[in-house]
């Protein structure tokens, strides 16, 4: 299977996750959290990146970091190698540890940013594992409250974007955090920003033989968006944004014959227009 782009951008923005092979964990026990954070304040340091929020689970993490210097591809798979050797020695274990390559997502620095956060730190709350953010001891929002030192986390810049001054930038940050998330996932695979954002983002991709071609595409509209008006919406659907029979019968309701039926129609009668 072709592997996705990972689109590397000076002064990009990324929502980095990566997740155990087969969902296995990646982290047994709190040493093991506590050499990968080691691990990540090293390349921190060493690829200059500020980091905005995260979170360790226990089959997975999430990331929210900036690249200054476009070179997040080299500084994680620094990461995810070493700390799979350590995890390998410390257990005595052999083979994989994560699912592939991490996966990576361009974030705009808007309401999109705040969201990605909101998502990261409320992992935990989501899981089940902890009621509120605050709780959960291996996340970067108790550091970004100022419960832990920021040592990791760079908190500075993480509140700049909840406005000023820094005492009510912190508030909205902790309210923010605390409501649940409302946002649905991202219309693209590579990118979370409006349609200006993923427009000028995908500019700057360079396609890549055997990558499938909707890395390199704007979202398509939603179904529901295309259905809300019957006329002609389900061929339109079909043909011009690339939604198949069994797709839009789904979401119908219906069968996919049915379908078939009302989209031969509606061929007929564009045909004869």
């Amino acid at each position: 299977m072709a592997r996705p782009p990972r689109p590397l951008l000076p002064d990009g923005l990324y929502h980095v996750s990566a997740r155990g092979n087969e969902r296995a964990a990646i982290y047994r026990d709190a040493g093991d959290r506590r050499l990968f954070l080691e691990l990540l304040t090293k390349g921190v340091e060493r690829y200059q990146w500020p980091i905005l929020s995260y979170c360790l689970m226990t089959n997975h993490y999430h990331l929210l970091v900036q690249t200054p210097l476009a070179n997040l591809s080299r500084g994680m798979r620094q990461l995810n190698g070493v700390y799979a050797q350590s995890f390998n020695r410390r257990h005595a274990r052999v083979g994989h540890l994560f699912q592939g390559r991490y996966r990576a997502r361009v974030v705009q620095e808007d309401a999109h940013l705040l969201s990605a956060v909101r998502y990261i730190v409320r992992n935990p709350v989501r899981a089940g594992l902890c009621h509120h953010p605050a709780e959960w001891r291996w996340s970067s929002h108790r550091a970004a409250l100022g419960q832990e030192p920021r040592w990791l986390l760079d908190r500075a810049r993480l509140l700049t974007h909840f406005g000023e001054p820094r005492a009510s930038a912190l508030k909205r940050y902790r309210a923010h955090c605390e409501q649940e998330d409302e946002d649905g996932p991202p219309a693209h695979p590579l990118i979370d920003g409006d349609d200006e954002f993923v427009a000028m983002t995908l500019a700057r991709l360079e396609p890549a033989p055997g990558v499938p071609r909707r890395y390199f595409q704007s979202p398509r509209p939603a179904l529901t968006d295309l259905l809300a008006s019957p006329e002609r919406s389900a061929l339109v659907a079909a043909r011009s944004h690339g939604y198949g029979v069994r797709e839009i019968a789904r979401h119908l309701g219906i069968d996919p014959s049915t379908v078939s039926r009302r989209l031969r129609r509606q061929r007929t009668a564009t045909l004869e227009t």
